[in-house]
């Protein structure tokens, strides 16, 4: 049990998530821009498809929707990936889910820091992708070892971040006092540097590798790379982004437009080209390009048969179109994308009888007042005749295709390095310090746990 004094959490997490959306609007001016467009786009979903606004006021998502983010980061070493999971942890976010990108191209492996039950995501549905460097990966042993040493010269959270997470995890929590100082001083993990911490050719070497390892080793601290905020259409966005100074990526990531969303789709801005003084400069004559805005849409945790059937459509699209999807050839990627997902139902009812998604269920108004004559009536029954409902379970996690892609577009077309397969959850879970969670497994329980209840206030 909590101390009554301390703050909870999952408030902690709101008041970061807030913190650090202020501080990227602050750094990126862009971002600003991006999340205009994205509410003006959620107001019109919402006046001019009912519905959808009946679901999200049904399940309560309309209260999180506009403190929907999700941030990403990368870091280099055990030691911070391990310190990360416990700053993370002080805001009651978890690992969920091991992600290798390694065969898109992209030397890290990943989880995602996040709330895992259904209450706390309603508080702050906060999440950060966050990535470890694959030194191992670095063919040049004589750049590999420079890259560790620099990395391990390196501290990248303040003293008093670090003495309030062992605060918070020796007496259970943290005051009110020290939550605000909390967020302060975890911020600063988060923050752009323009100065670097190798010289200008070091960073060439670096980058010449792949310019990701130099986004990771060349800096004081692993920047927050970006932020996204959520829409209820990202296909709105994407259209609308140029006519607000914004050039999206040529095609968006994830599964095809569909009535009934699935998953994640993504899309993002170019990465800016920033100022940056290396240590051999006086002042900030070279650039660097590493962060940029992305926005989501999300549709329905899948079941492992809904996530087989959807990797299987996806593949065999990419496999048709033969190449990387880019500008030249996006036209041509939508049209296969939507042809081969036409085997994939679109409608929740289609969806939920054939278990393809996760669902969680609420008695009606019809339920609820006819609660005891309902009790020998089967979960099927309770739907057939209106007595209980049942809602798609929003998809919390991320696609390591469309990750790797997000990533790829903003790095160029000659980052895209082939490492082929070298996923390593044990080495992962190693440095992380404890196993990731299986993110289905929470999806399911949060399916279980609502059938309970319902049946519960049957009794």
């Amino acid at each position: 049990m909590s101390h009554p004094s301390f703050v909870s959490p999952d408030l902690i997490r709101q008041r970061f998530s807030k913190a650090m959306s202020d501080m990227y609007r602050e750094e990126v001016p862009l971002y600003g821009a991006l999340m205009e467009l994205v509410e003006q786009t959620n107001r019109h979903v919402l006046d001019s498809e009912p519905q959808i606004a009946r679901q999200l006021n049904s399940t309560g998502e309309i209260q999180r929707l506009d403190l929907e983010r999700h941030g990403a980061i990368r870091v280099g070493t055990a030691a911070e990936l391990a310190t990360l999971a416990r700053l993370f942890a002080v805001m009651g976010m978890q690992p969920v889910g091991y992600y290798d990108l390694t065969p898109a191209g992209v030397p890290v492996h990943s989880t995602a820091f996040r709330a895992v039950h259904e209450a706390a995501l309603q508080v702050s549905p906060f999440r950060v992708f966050t990535s470890l460097l694959r030194l191992e990966l670095i063919e040049d042993p004589e750049l590999r070892a420079f890259a560790q040493s620099v990395l391990d010269k390196r501290s990248i959270f303040t003293p008093t971040a670090l003495t309030l997470i062992e605060r918070a995890e020796t007496e259970g929590g943290l005051t009110e006092s020290e939550a605000k100082d909390f967020v302060e001083q975890a911020l600063e993990t988060f923050r752009w540097h323009h100065s670097a911490t190798v010289t200008a050719e070091q960073y060439q070497k670096l980058s010449a590798q792949h310019r990701l390892i130099a986004d990771v080793v060349a800096f004081k601290g692993p920047h927050i790379n970006h932020l996204t905020p959520r829409t209820l259409d990202i296909d709105i966005v994407q259209a609308q982004m140029p006519a607000h100074g914004i050039t999206p990526k040529a095609v968006i990531e994830g599964p095809p437009r569909r009535q009934c969303p699935i998953l994640l789709r993504q899309t993002s801005f170019k990465a800016l080209d920033e100022p940056v003084a290396f240590t051999d400069q006086a002042e900030s004559r070279g650039s660097h390009s590493a962060r940029f805005g992305e926005i989501e849409q999300r549709g329905a945790a899948l079941t492992p048969k809904g996530r087989a059937l959807y990797d299987r459509l996806l593949n065999a699209a990419r496999d048709e179109l033969k190449d990387f999807p880019n500008e030249a050839n996006a036209a041509r990627y939508n049209a296969l994308m939507t042809q081969h997902f036409s085997e994939f139902p679109d409608t929740l009812e289609g969806m939920r009888q054939q278990e393809l998604a996760y669902f969680r269920y609420f008695l009606t108004e019809k339920g609820l007042g006819s609660a005891q004559a309902l009790k020998s009536l089967s979960l099927e029954d309770l739907l057939g005749n209106g007595y209980m409902r049942a809602e798609p379970l929003v998809y919390e996690d991320f696609l390591p295709v469309s990750a790797a892609g997000i990533f790829q577009s903003n790095l160029g077309d000659a980052a895209q390095t082939h490492y082929g397969e070298h996923s390593n959850r044990q080495a992962f879970e190693k440095a992380l310090g404890r196993s990731t969670i299986d993110e289905l497994g929470l999806y399911a329980e949060t399916q279980r746990r609502s059938i309970e209840e319902c049946f519960a206030s049957l009794c």
